[in-house]
């Protein structure tokens, strides 16, 4: 698949901006998310934390991008930043971009469906997978392993 990167506005659980090039050398899977999005909250977020808890952060790193496409009032910065330290996410988290319709940047440049979704970047950066709503634990393993094991063997 393809290099697409993300367009974040802002950036909380973490000191500066970071880009596709900053995961380079590991897989990379981005959680999107709306906080007010009970499939996310539920279902999305804490396999994220698992994805983040399971696997070494030297071959996998797991961040989110919280992409809002409804309920704008409900959801701004700093609501967000509440709802991460509340719900112990400390991975960084991504504020996707206004677009110029009704999808924030990220959402359109990917082609997703809504959220939650889970995408998934090999250590080149390249796209390889997208989900739309919840995927099993295992098979969500399975193919962070083979991206992992693809990773290792190419070095």
């Amino acid at each position: 698949m393809e290099t697409v990167p993300f367009f974040a506005e802002d950036w909380l659980n973490t000191d500066h901006p970071l880009t596709l090039d900053d995961f380079h050398g590991r897989v990379l899977a981005v959680e999107v998310f709306q906080m007010l999005c009970p499939g996310c909250v539920l279902h999305g977020l804490p396999q994220a934390q698992r994805l983040a808890q399971t696997f070494d952060a030297k071959d996998l790193a797991v961040i989110g991008l919280h992409s809002v496409f409804e309920h704008h009032a409900g959801n701004s910065r700093d609501s967000l930043a509440a709802f991460l330290h509340e719900w112990r996410i400390n991975f960084p988290v991504a504020i996707d971009a206004p677009g110029t319709g009704p999808l924030p940047q990220t959402m359109e440049a990917w082609h997703l469906q809504g959220t939650p979704s889970l995408v998934l970047f090999d250590r080149g950066g390249r796209m390889q997978a997208r989900h739309f709503g919840q995927v099993g634990d295992l098979s969500l393993g399975a193919q962070v392993m083979g991206l992992i094991k693809a990773a290792a063997d190419d070095g």
